[in-house]
């Protein structure tokens, strides 16, 4: 019997590239079922047909909001939450105000997911707030998971996969210690491997978001 770690409970299998086609979508979508994923992250526009392709499983659909640069206004960020969690979305991904961290408008940072966290919280669903850790530092890692949590995150993210760099060992470590052991800390851009999957858990991720889990899963020998 294997002794490595089965990863695939928590990962949520994604595909963000804007020109992702329908078959790509349901290729996804029969690849977390299959795996047994924890959940397929989407684009707003492919959650009807996630939904309906993975409601005979235990699979979660999972939604990107104001994606990928966090610029959109708060009032369209919330309009983009309902709507993906009215089309079958249980799991809401957005990125944070990254202009209002940088100009220390910490009020409009925090307010900017609360509105988000509000429209998820009457859904009974879960919000997770994406950092773009590559582009801070750590003073401002930790500004950011300490407001995004105030705001009612209910993870915090490391990354996009499109701003300037993945997740790393030492941000995720860094996001855990901030955040403490409540509040769930996804890792995501860059994770390719079992080995990379592995270091991010140890390091305190609770999920790691990757397009490439059936190679992880095939290397734990667990896949179903």
């Amino acid at each position: 019997m294997s002794t490595k770690t089965n990863i695939a409970p928590f990962i949520d299998h994604t595909l963000l590239a804007p020109a992702a086609s329908r078959d790509r979508i349901r290729a996804l979508c029969v690849e977390a079922v299959d795996f047994g994923f924890h959940a397929v992250c989407v684009n707003g526009v492919w959650v009807p047909e996630a939904a309906r392709m993975v409601s005979d499983s235990p699979v979660r659909v999972c939604a990107v909001v104001g994606f990928p640069l966090g610029a959109s206004s708060t009032a369209a960020k919330r309009a983009e939450a309902e709507a993906a969690l009215a089309d079958g979305a249980i799991e809401i991904d957005m990125v944070i105000d990254l202009g209002g961290l940088e100009s220390e408008e910490y009020d409009r940072v925090r307010a900017d997911v609360a509105a988000v966290a509000d429209a998820v919280t009457a859904r009974d669903g879960l919000l997770k707030v994406i950092i773009e850790s590559a582009g801070l530092d750590d003073d401002d890692i930790v500004r950011a998971c300490e407001l995004a949590v105030a705001g009612g995150a209910d993870y915090v993210k490391t990354s996009t996969g499109f701003g300037p760099g993945g997740a790393s060992v030492d941000a995720v470590r860094l996001m855990r210690k901030t955040v403490g052991p409540e509040i769930g800390v996804k890792a995501s851009g860059g994770i390719r491997t079992y080995d990379d999957a592995l270091a991010m858990l140890e390091a305190g991720a609770t999920r790691i978001g990757t397009s490439s889990g059936p190679v992880i899963v095939r290397l734990t020998g667990d896949e179903g």
